[in-house]
């Protein structure tokens, strides 16, 4: 993990600012959904990407009962119905 330098306070309401450069570097836009989560006592953000819910595949999405599915998957399952 590089270290930026760079510190910033939580508000009232929890929350931080991203500063630009490092939204710019990572290509996190306005309203982009960012993951967040932890590895023992750091919390990573990380940009989210929808993926498959069977093979975790980033390509190829279709959305099926609420959930993302990728095109191999899906092909997969309507060969064995």
């Amino acid at each position: 993990m590089k270290s930026t330098g760079i510190v910033r306070k939580v508000d009232e309401l929890g929350r931080i600012v991203l500063p630009i450069e490092l939204r710019n570097t990572l290509g996190i836009s306005p309203r982009d959904a960012v993951e967040i989560y932890s590895e023992g006592d750091t919390i990573v953000l990380k940009k989210f990407e929808n993926h498959c819910t069977f093979c975790n595949s980033t390509k190829g999405l279709h959305e099926y009962k609420g959930k993302q599915i990728c095109t191999r998957c899906k092909n997969e399952i309507a060969r064995k119905e």
